[in-house]
């Protein structure tokens, strides 16, 4: 959430402020800001987009060799220019992304020190701080030390002082900021994005960090004060990666870039005839023997990811497992086992709420933990004993569809493993698996296909108030990655529900204004939804189903299929969530809701 780009250089850092917080705006944001230092403190501001923000930087003709820049997303107080970064106090400025929480605290002894708030916002709070602190302190690395030992909760934050115009400070503790060592300066971000366009020489900061950037050099201290030394890696991550090419949307183009994304991921199995522990990592053999259960810990879309695996785990490997939202199971009382591997999953690896549960379960006593994760260096891989790294690439769309896909493909490989460890792979279902795996880019290529007739589809949806999604066993919670999609980008209500639940509750909503879509592989259960599906007709609901060939399931009146490929067994799930995102996508188009960022979403959610 929010995102923060800092810059010193030697040419003018406004154009390379304001190109960084477009490569951010995939974060999810409502306002945005920016100060330079330049003979003076000068900041512009705008409660909108950063387009918006850019053109009253031109006006202003705002030129300068350092400066801070920011876009928000509403925490405390309302999207205005009141409460956008960055906030001043005297000559100092600050941006900040994260929540803190003693702010309240912190808020009321300052304003007994006569100073007084502008804003609603936490972060007015840190500028306030850090400006008491040089009173006593006249050095502004110090005085930023100083301040954020006193801060509770995540932050980053970026800080630049009128009158030290040679240097910006930074500093985080649970929300992501990394610096960019660059030819003509220096440079932070929360994001890599935000910084291909100068750099590609990243310094990851860890929690706790606090750095000083000047044009040629950077220095980093613990908060105690003491230094410290990060490795600089460079990105494989292009420039090209992170634009639109062909693409009306980032959505599109990464629905479209699947097949590429899951055999980037699988390449690790490419040339190899057996499933081995260390597809899980190098300790993994040590760490995943004698594993007894599997506890799953993820959010929104990766928590359904969470949700296919169980299915995979206790039919394939026969090890029980649970799945947990990742915000809920903190917060309960539950019973540890040190035999348990906790698998955490994540696009960004910065989810606060997933990152806690991981600390959370680690304190438990529950050290078997694996990471499934779209970046390499973000916080939970670093926090976890075994990382899988899915190789999705970059994925700015909020809604997302690539890093889903390759999260099923890591975790029918974790199934595979740990069934392998346990005995129950005999080795004629190892080889059919990993065929099956290896064309199943080819697959999802051929679903690929289906969009003009998806297209035509969505228009149905787009005037619609309600839908209703359907499917049985692992294809259940495709239904429900289905209905979040529907949610997230064209903001029609959509609820999925397990098929035989209809009669329980939900089929009293059902009439000719409630469509209802149903996920229809030719699996073990067909038989059981399609007499689901009859209940729906019987009380007048419009079907649309997505079906497998051989589903024998007859197209008529209010009853629209959709077929799909041969039903691809284990991995079916892989397929059928293709044509969900891609209606999805098609209705928010007929709709003219904004795809990439829906409103009052971020697609890094680093705050609770």
């Amino acid at each position: 959430m929010c995102g923060i780009v800092t810059a010193i250089s030697t040419n003018n850092i406004v154009p390379v402020l304001l190109e960084g917080l477009r490569k951010l705006e995939y974060r999810g944001y409502d306002s945005a800001g920016i100060a330079v230092l330049n003979g003076g403190l000068r900041r512009v501001r705008s409660a909108g987009r950063v387009a918006e923000l850019e053109a009253l930087a031109k006006a202003s003709e705002l030129s300068a060799p350092i400066g801070i820049a920011h876009t928000r997303w509403a925490t405390h107080g309302v999207p205005s220019e009141r409460n956008a970064h960055p906030h001043i106090s005297a000559g100092l400025a600050v941006v900040h992304n994260g929540i803190i929480e003693n702010y309240e605290e912190i808020r009321s002894k300052l304003q007994a020190r006569g100073y007084v708030f502008e804003s609603e916002t936490d972060t007015e709070t840190i500028a306030h701080l850090i400006h008491n602190k040089l009173e006593a302190v006249p050095d502004l690395f110090e005085a930023v030390r100083l301040a954020t030992n006193e801060l509770v909760g995540a932050y980053a934050i970026g800080v630049v002082l009128e009158t030290d115009p040679s240097r910006a400070v930074v500093a985080r503790r649970g929300s992501p900021l990394l610096l960019g060592v660059g030819e003509e300066g220096m440079y932070a971000a929360s994001d890599t994005a935000a910084l291909l366009q100068v750099t590609r020489n990243i310094v990851y900061l860890e929690d706790g960090d606090l750095a000083e950037l000047r044009l040629d050099s950077y220095r980093i201290v613990r908060p105690d004060g003491s230094p410290v030394e990060r490795e600089v890696h460079v990105s494989s991550l292009s420039a090209d990666a992170v634009e639109l090419g062909q693409y009306r949307h980032y959505m599109q183009k990464e629905i479209f870039e699947q097949p590429q994304a899951l055999a980037n991921t699988l390449e690790i199995i490419a040339g190899g005839g057996s499933i081995t522990p260390q597809l899980m990592g190098s300790q993994a053999p040590q760490l995943l023997d004698r594993v007894r259960q599997v506890l799953i810990i993820a959010c929104g879309t990766s928590y359904h990811a969470g949700l296919v695996a169980r299915y995979w785990l206790e039919s394939v490997a026969k090890v029980p497992c649970t799945v947990e939202i990742a915000s809920e199971y903190r917060y309960r009382e539950s019973v540890p086992d040190p035999d348990t591997l906790v698998v955490v999953i994540s696009q960004s690896g910065e989810t606060a709420d997933t990152l806690a549960a991981l600390k959370h379960a680690k304190s438990l006593g529950m050290h078997r933990t694996l990471a499934v994760c779209n970046v390499p260096e973000s916080a939970i891989v670093r926090e976890a004993a075994l990382r899988f790294i899915t190789r999705a690439g970059p994925e700015i769309g909020v809604a997302s569809t690539k890093a889903f896909t390759t999260q099923l493909a890591a975790l029918a490989l974790l199934t595979l493993v740990l069934a392998k460890i346990a005995g129950r792979l005999p080795e004629a279902e190892e080889a059919k698996a990993l065929n099956a795996l290896r064309h199943l880019p080819v697959a999802v290529q051929k679903v690929l296909e289906l969009e003009p007739e998806i297209e035509r589809w969505a228009q149905r949806f787009a005037a619609k108030q309600h839908a209703l999604f359907l499917g049985r066993g692992r294809h259940w919670p495709i239904a429900m990655e289905g209905a979040l999609k529907l949610k997230e980008i064209s903001y029609i209500h959509a609820e999925a529900y397990a098929a035989g639940e209809l009669k329980h509750g939900p089929l009293a909503l059902v009439d000719k204004e409630m469509p209802v879509i149903a996920v229809a592989p030719a699996d073990e259960l067909l038989e059981k939804l399609k007499s689901n599906l009859q209940e729906v007709r019987a009380r007048g609901g419009e079907l649309s189903v997505f079906a497998d060939a051989g589903s024998e399931i007859l197209e008529s009146e209010g009853v629209h299929i959709m077929h799909m490929p041969e039903h691809y067994g284990m991995l079916s799930p892989v397929l059928h969530v293709i044509p969900l995102q891609l209606l999805s996508y098609h209705a928010a188009l007929v709709k003219g809701t904004d795809v990439d960022k829906p409103r009052n979403l971020a697609k890094s959610v680093t705050v609770e």
